[in-house]
């Protein structure tokens, strides 16, 4: 993952560099608000480009996320075992996703600790058969909630 954002940020403007890492899974805003911060950039500006980007994957992540999975598994056996270990542990991280529903994927986005993103969240809704627009709001909701307090967190650590 280090080496991806290393790309990105020789490639392209800051701005965009934070806008891009926030759309990468396992990274998303936790890393991209830092990372836009320390660059300099207004934590506003990083917010805002942060939450954009790490809401963009949600979209194809809640509407192909099976079908996609479905396909590779047909045709490349090893996909399965892929799938199976994705899915497993976004079970063992998901408890309150499975009890409290779209709820509990706005307590599992919100909370800035790293794989309990947009990407897991949107992952447990697939598993846990919650409704597109159920799980795009409470997703949103999280990553707006989340993004908020690295923000703040970062600007007191980098200021």
């Amino acid at each position: 993952m280090e080496v991806m954002i290393e790309f990105i940020k020789h490639y392209f403007s800051k701005e965009l560099t934070v806008f891009l890492t926030a759309m990468l899974p396992f990274v998303e805003l936790r890393g991209s608000v830092p990372l836009g911060i320390s660059l300099g950039l207004n934590p506003y500006n990083v917010l805002f480009l942060s939450i954009i980007g790490n809401i963009i994957p949600i979209f194809p992540l809640l509407l192909i996320l099976n079908p996609v999975r479905e396909y590779l598994i047909k045709h490349f056996k090893i996909m399965e075992k892929f799938f199976d270990w994705l899915y497993k542990r976004t079970l063992k991280k998901s408890d309150k996703v499975e009890k409290y529903g779209a709820i509990g994927l706005i307590l599992f986005t919100a909370i800035p600790f790293p794989t309990t993103g947009a990407w897991t969240a949107s992952i447990a809704a697939v598993i846990f058969k919650i409704k597109f627009k159920n799980a795009l709001l409470a997703i949103i909701a999280g990553v707006i909630f989340a993004g908020i307090v690295v923000t703040f967190t970062s600007h007191l650590i980098f200021t």
